[in-house]
């Protein structure tokens, strides 16, 4: 991870237990958290638009921006070519919806980001466990060769 905006980003993440984040401490799953995180903001600050606590939802749309832009500090953009920046522009439009979000109290942009974020959350846990698979064959035909 790099800059500040990824720092900052983990810092609006505090809902989450220390094991979790121990458990996690590969870059893969702090960016997961850090997404589990977003989403889990922005379906916070929808209901908190939907009982009408504007300072909450405020406080969790603020947070869930801080995450987005966190998220896009961490990309790669040497190696992750085309791809990194696709999911740039994309993290930069869910900032600029949040805020619209936030501006005009629109529980339907919350709800777009909440699913343009779940999409790339499905997507990141799934090459996660693509990841772990491929590690696990490595080490059993490491070991085998080493007999």
């Amino acid at each position: 991870m790099a800059g500040n905006g990824a720092h900052r980003g983990m810092n609006d993440y505090r809902w989450t237990d220390l094991p979790s984040l121990a458990d996690a401490s590969d870059p893969h799953g702090l960016v997961q958290l850090m997404l589990d995180g977003a989403v889990a903001r922005v379906l916070q600050a929808q209901g908190a638009l939907e009982n009408g606590d504007t300072p909450l939802k405020c406080e969790l749309i603020g947070k869930a921006i801080n995450l987005v832009e966190g998220l896009r500090a961490c990309l790669d953009e040497t190696r992750g070519g085309e791809i990194a920046d696709n999911l740039a522009a994309l993290y930069d439009y869910m900032a600029r919806r949040l805020v619209a979000a936030n501006h005009f109290s629109d529980a339907a942009i919350l709800r777009e980001v909440a699913s343009l974020l779940r999409e790339i959350q499905t997507g990141w846990r799934e090459m996660g466990e693509l990841l772990a698979v491929n590690r696990e064959e490595s080490e059993k035909a490491a070991a085998e060769a080493a007999r």
